[in-house]
């Protein structure tokens, strides 16, 4: 499967800089995309610091103030695309095999966009000792993954109402206007299955969604903290710490 990819680097703690081994961030994302063989074109919105450390061939244009905007942004220089895969720049621990895999398994389901979990007991069989932010569903304990692939023409109003959810995800009254109370209520009571979750998202979004359950943690630890600055250099390789790696 061959898509576009889009890597969201606006943050403004400049994390995509940050070195990790022996090279920003970033490039351990990229390098990741273009080796896994299933990206047709590749463009990177952030700052213009960028220019200077990214390959031949990516194009960098300019962030947006959220990560939707951004999206957008870089959804603009691929007006033909049918698939776009948006990817943040912060999980240099990402592998060429999670991003095949991850397509694979979206290319085996029928959806609009689809998005990657992965189980806690993935994650800690892997990386113990690793903090991620955890959801407890009736199928199971998942984080989310840093990627989503999406159909091009469904972006824009898929990304309007994503702004919306995010904007009233600190409001437990107005979240369960839109989703319904009985939706709220099974969450709250780990009842919810993977399938109703979908069910809700989709209607919300207005577009078929899907949760991928990768094998592959890497897809879902990304760079936010200390500790996972420190997690990706004792894998990749140290280096000097330059920037704040606070959101």
């Amino acid at each position: 499967m061959q898509v576009d990819a889009i890597v969201l680097a606006g943050d403004r703690e400049g994390r995509a800089l940050l070195p990790v081994g022996s090279r920003p961030m970033i490039l351990w994302v990229l390098e990741a995309l273009q080796y896994s063989g299933c990206i047709r074109r590749l463009v990177v919105s952030g700052p213009q610091e960028l220019t200077a450390v990214l390959p031949a061939g990516v194009t960098l244009v300019p962030a947006g103030k959220t990560a939707v905007e951004s999206a957008l942004n870089g959804a603009a220089l691929f007006p033909d695309a049918e698939w776009l895969l948006l990817v943040t720049a912060d999980i240099p621990l990402l592998k060429p095999e999670a991003v095949q895999d991850f397509l694979e398994r979206c290319r085996r389901r029928r959806a609009d966009f689809y998005y990657p979990i992965v189980s806690r007991e993935r994650n800690e069989a892997s990386y113990p000792g690793v903090k991620r932010t955890y959801v407890r569903l009736r199928d199971g304990i998942f984080t989310g993954g840093n990627m989503v692939l999406i159909r091009a023409a469904i972006l824009p109003d898929c990304a309007r109402k994503s702004q919306e959810l995010v904007r009233l995800r600190k409001s437990p009254l107005a979240l369960s206007r839109l989703a319904g109370l009985g939706f709220i209520i099974k969450f709250l009571t780990r009842r919810l299955t993977i399938a109703e979750a979908e069910k809700e998202f989709s209607r919300l979004l207005g577009a078929r969604g899907a949760a991928i359950i990768s094998p592959h943690p890497e897809i879902g630890i990304d760079v936010d903290k200390e500790s996972d600055l420190q997690l990706a250099r004792r894998v990749l390789g140290s280096g000097p710490a330059t920037c704040s790696t606070k959101k």
